[in-house]
């Protein structure tokens, strides 16, 4: 594929949270000729999330936090229920989903379990999200969660029943694409009914 663009450049738009990319370059058409063509790609790192069960108890940990961009575009609250997830600091995202757990639950897991990467937004995001599942039982509680304030996150734990967490995907209450993927990974996995 690789010879099938050339002539690559870039313009950084904007910088302010993430960097927002203007490219330039020319792709191959399938009948042989070159096109040019201008696509704009957000880049914001790669990502993680996980999705914590306890199998004894029948239960799952989501969160639930406002969403700007959701908010602007129709979801009235702005909040969405979702598995915990966050960005790669580092390059190892075992690691870094471990992390990002217990500041955002409050758990501290140990094994986890890659489910499998994904770009989630592959038309104007480069991140590729790596989706985690891992076990948690109350002995693992070590804090109360809810992100950290120096990253203005307020999130809020939520330990539901799966199958109601299931439910939720339906009646349209878990509408983030990472969390519907873990969930039904967990159900067509058999790791929770």
């Amino acid at each position: 594929m690789q010879d099938r663009i050339r002539n690559i450049s870039k313009e950084l738009l904007s910088g302010n949270w993430y960097k927002l990319w203007k490219y330039s370059y020319e792709i191959m058409q399938k009948n042989g000729e070159w096109e040019n063509q201008q696509r704009e790609a957000y880049d914001r790192g790669n990502g993680a999330a996980i999705l914590l069960y306890n199998r004894e108890k029948g239960t799952v940990i989501l969160t639930r936090q406002f969403r700007l961009p959701t908010y602007i575009n129709g979801n009235p609250e702005g909040y969405m229920i979702e598995a915990c997830a966050g960005l790669l600091d580092k390059d190892n995202p075992e690691e870094e989903i471990r992390r990002e757990t217990e500041e955002e639950t409050g758990f501290r897991i140990h094994h986890v379990e890659k489910v499998i990467e994904a770009y989630m937004s592959p038309g104007s995001v480069t991140e590729i999200l790596y989706l985690f599942v891992a076990e948690y039982n109350e002995s693992m509680k070590v804090n109360d969660g809810g992100g950290l304030a120096t990253e203005q996150e307020n999130i809020e734990v939520m330990e539901l029943p799966f199958s109601k967490a299931f439910d939720m995907i339906g009646t349209r209450e878990i509408r983030d694409a990472k969390t519907i993927l873990l969930l039904q990974h967990a159900k067509l996995g058999g790791l929770l009914n």
